[in-house]
């Protein structure tokens, strides 16, 4: 049996088809009902009890979970579902498989690799680093079984939590220009989200990957934010308009609005190059990420679907 905590977010479903390809059981689990081709079970993972529950007899538990984007619920939350899937891996003799972010990295001059330091310059970033932490406290001084995966910001089709759909392929879906966040000349990698769910079934079923960081696969075409609405436009047929949204913009519409004010500390993501490699992966298991312009071609065809 193979748990995925959070199977009703972007890479959830996939992860749970990829598993079921392998003939392995799959139970999802979230906070409210999500049926699917699983056993679904409905926990809270900030309670332990819960926790123990779902996870008994699971060989490999997936931990997808996300949080309101708000650095008080972060800080409160996030240190206790750890601990709780740190706690009932170890008492179910399961290895854990935890889906991050490059948040802990901080601000990366050069592409962001497995071996980069931790050296968050956000509040964010601080939090995701002592997750990091409390992970490998867990297999020096525990024995967890563990790997950790990191993606790029998230598209593709049928992904509610990615910016640049909501800013780019929405826009141009619904007929109105597109925003670039920060600065539309740096390159910004993107993890396509139908790559994620073999990536993680991978991580889950060979054991090359235990006691490591993994970078999931993301294409290496070094594409700018106007790059990427270019490519969008030309999909939707229509004209690349775009608007950008620097630094003091946010902070202004954060006075009116707590996403746009928590967006703040992290748009140095935006302002400078964000360069994700996960050549490692692609080296290790032998697995290529979907080039941009597919990626790009698959996501607008979905938009355009809705609209139909």
């Amino acid at each position: 049996m193979h748990t995925i905590l959070g199977i009703n977010g972007a890479s959830g479903p996939g992860l749970a088809a990829e598993l079921r390809k392998r003939n392995i059981p799959v139970r999802g689990v979230s906070r409210r009902p999500f049926a699917g081709d699983w056993e679904h079970r409905q926990a809270d993972v900030t309670n332990m009890a819960e926790v123990l529950d779902v996870v008994d007899g699971s060989e490999v538990v997936y931990l997808l979970v996300g949080l309101e984007y708000n650095i008080d619920v972060w800080r409160r939350d996030w240190p206790v579902i750890i601990e709780n899937c740190i706690e009932a891996c170890l008492a179910h003799n399961a290895k854990l498989v935890f889906l991050d972010n490059v948040y802990a990295y901080g601000l990366v001059n050069g592409p962001m690799l497995e071996n980069s330091p931790i050296r968050p310059n956000s509040r964010k970033g601080k939090v995701r680093a002592r997750l990091v932490q409390l992970l490998f406290n867990a297999v020096q001084n525990r024995h967890l079984r563990l790997c950790i995966a990191r993606a790029a910001d998230f598209y593709g089709p049928e992904c509610q939590t990615s910016a640049l759909n909501a800013t780019v392929f929405e826009r141009f879906a619904a007929g109105k220009s597109a925003f670039v966040m920060g600065r539309a000349d740096k390159i910004h990698t993107y993890t396509y989200t139908r790559d994620i769910g073999p990536a993680l079934a991978i991580l889950g079923t060979d054991d090359r990957a235990d006691g490591q960081v993994w970078h999931l696969p993301s294409s290496a075409e070094r594409w700018t934010g106007e790059d990427w609405v270019k490519a969008a436009a030309a999909e939707f047929g229509v004209k690349p308009k775009f608007q950008t949204t620097p630094t003091f913009v946010l902070r202004l519409m954060g006075l009116f609005n707590r996403l746009f004010r928590e967006m703040v500390e992290m748009n140095y993501q935006f302002t400078n190059d964000y360069i994700f490699s996960s050549e490692k992966f692609e080296r290790t298991f032998g697995v290529s990420p979907t080039p941009n312009q597919q990626g790009v071609e698959e996501t607008a065809a979905y938009y355009r679907s809705k609209k139909g």
